[in-house]
């Protein structure tokens, strides 16, 4: 018993050290002067996760095609704001992208960097919910390990980017995935107004190799701040070579199984059938009486043409 208690008074004081040390800017900013905001909500997540599929068990699965539309559009504002934030930011303090030590000075610059982070912190917590769309709408099997896993520590392992290292070499990774939502969500949105669109995305696909990119570039970029011993906390680059490790397995896994083991030809998926965005695994778009509106039509598309040619 007296060893768990040195562990809890240890624990405790290292919390406390820790919060000492951490960027005095953010302290104030919304979900930021303590932890436990951002781990409820993400316990709530978790929640929704066993609850909701119990909930919709009997129930007839909700459209929410035009919500989904907004939703997606809303996201491609957001991270495009995030990407012009960083770039513009980061071109202004004469950042290197090579090496750049976090400026936890109230320099006009640097701030609107760490703001740029912080909202691109509560993107992934909006991210959220990509979940609470595929359960109310019935698409359970969507709801995969890797898409959990991807949601869920992102936006918790942002929260202590953003708390300790608001700037510097945090900026590299989340520019890039900005950018790739940007290209991500728009996909989604134009996939939400149905099969009339969707002929045309025939590059959905790339989302999953541009990601696998990112993952390397980002595992590259690591290694080599650490290689020059860029003054930037090394556990924090062992830990994101680790991270993104594992993405690229879980994400390789998901290609192979997805385009290779099983491969489709692009302009004719099979409804239902998951792709992925990146970040997580997601359907075409359509419900069930969105499937069968479309099955109509190219029913009746077909005896059109059948009448022509008698």
């Amino acid at each position: 018993m007296e060893i768990v208690t040195h562990f809890v008074n240890d624990s405790i004081e290292f919390y406390k050290w820790s919060l000492s040390i951490a960027d005095k800017r953010v302290e104030k900013w919304p979900l930021m002067e303590s932890p436990f905001p951002t781990l409820a909500i993400s316990v709530l997540y978790l929640l929704f996760l066993w609850l909701g599929p119990k909930y919709m068990q009997h129930r007839e699965p909700f459209q929410l095609r035009k919500t989904l539309i907004v939703y997606n559009f809303s996201m491609v504002v957001l991270n495009f704001y995030i990407w012009k934030e960083l770039y513009l930011g980061s071109r202004a303090a004469g950042y290197s992208f090579r090496c750049q030590p976090v400026n936890y000075s109230n320099d006009v610059n640097e701030v609107r960097i760490a703001a740029a982070l912080w909202w691109y912190y509560i993107s992934k917590g909006v991210e959220y919910l990509d979940t609470v769309f595929f359960i109310l709408r019935k698409k359970f099997n969507q709801v995969s390990f890797l898409h959990v896993y991807h949601h869920c520590t992102m936006f918790i392992l942002w929260w202590i980017g953003i708390k300790w290292v608001a700037g510097g070499q945090s900026l590299f990774g989340a520019h890039i995935n900005a950018a790739i939502h940007v290209v991500m969500y728009l996909y989604y949105a134009l996939a939400a107004f149905g099969p009339k669109i969707q002929k045309y995305l025939w590059w959905k696909k790339y989302l999953t190799i541009i990601q696998m990119i990112q993952f390397h570039v980002t595992i590259g970029h690591a290694a080599h701040s650490l290689y020059i011993d860029c003054d930037f906390p090394q556990w924090m680059h062992w830990a994101l070579i680790g991270y993104a490790v594992t993405f690229i397995i879980l994400f390789a896994n998901f290609y192979y199984q997805t385009y290779r083991r099983h491969p489709r030809k692009e302009g004719t998926p099979k409804s239902g059938k998951a792709i992925t965005n990146g970040d997580s695994v997601v359907t075409n778009g359509l419900s069930k009486a969105e499937e069968k509106q479309a099955a109509a039509e190219n029913g009746k598309t077909q005896k059109k043409g059948r009448a022509k040619h008698d």
